[in-house]
């Protein structure tokens, strides 16, 4: 870690922290650069296997459009889905917010398009097979217009009969309030911990609040992060890919995530 990341470490989202309505803290939805840094380690010590998740996701494609040979992964984060994606069709391309999280998936894979764009109004220029966004991206919407939005902006990268995948987060009904975790992982040259709160404020509106230690060769430094996500009922994300032209499924899964299910829709 370079002094200059050390240093910002101390005070990069402190402003996260600091907020107090859900607007303030849906803008630090944004990964920063030290989330970015560390985000997959953290998932590495949780076991994610990005690998059998994409291979479930393609099978799901390919028996809908047997001929898919493009992709594009919005949300593709640091692009450990793109690596198995690339792999299984002829064309990826990847969308993401966070600057940090562009970079990093574009030095995973050269050569590869990934575009900086939000969910709600990217605009790629041109159509896939097939267009997916995973780990429960859509969850940050604020509500059922913005999740209308996303959906809406995926489908039309879609050619007729092109076959749309997200996974939601996590339902009203299988939410647990007041939930807590946390995560302790060694790497090469540093150790991380993050704990973490996830509680609703009001309505459907949940508010997670992390707290991230990190051991270097430089110190210890510390930095916190706040997530805003809304849960929505399944008849919201149904509703939504409807109204963007897509007959839709929702599949129970244990193959994908923490076992939220995906929905599947084919463009009219």
């Amino acid at each position: 870690m370079t002094e200059s990341t050390a240093e910002a470490l101390m005070t990069t989202d402190t402003s996260a922290t600091a907020a107090r309505d859900a607007e303030d803290a849906r803008k630090a939805n944004v990964y920063s650069a030290e989330v970015s840094e560390f985000y997959d380690l953290i998932y590495q010590g949780r076991g994610k296997n990005y690998a059998h998740e994409a291979a479930f996701v393609t099978e799901l494609v390919r028996a809908r459009r047997p001929g898919a040979a493009s992709l594009l992964d919005v949300a593709c984060g640091t692009g450990k889905h793109l690596r198995t994606f690339r792999l299984t069709f002829d064309e990826v391309e990847g969308v993401e917010l966070s600057p940090t999280m562009c970079a990093a998936a574009r030095r995973k894979l050269p050569g590869v398009a990934v575009h900086e764009g939000d969910i709600r109004w990217f605009d790629t220029g041109r159509t896939y097979d097939a267009v997916c966004s995973l780990f429960g991206t859509v969850g940050y919407m604020a509500g059922t217009a913005e999740l209308e939005a996303a959906v809406g902006r995926m489908a039309a990268h879609l050619p007729t009969g092109g076959v749309l995948i997200v996974e939601p987060w996590y339902f009203p009904d299988r939410f647990t309030d007041g939930h807590i975790a946390g995560d302790f992982v060694r790497g090469v040259d540093r150790t991380v911990t993050r704990v973490m709160r996830v509680a609703r404020t009001t309505g459907s509106t949940v508010r997670q609040e992390a707290h991230w230690s990190v051991a270097d060769t430089t110190g210890v430094h510390h930095f916190d992060q706040v997530q805003i996500f809304t849960l929505f009922e399944p008849a919201d994300y149904i509703a939504a890919f409807r109204r963007a032209g897509c007959d839709v499924e929702y599949l129970e899964s244990e193959d994908i995530g923490d076992g939220r299910g995906l929905f599947v829709g084919v463009r009219r």
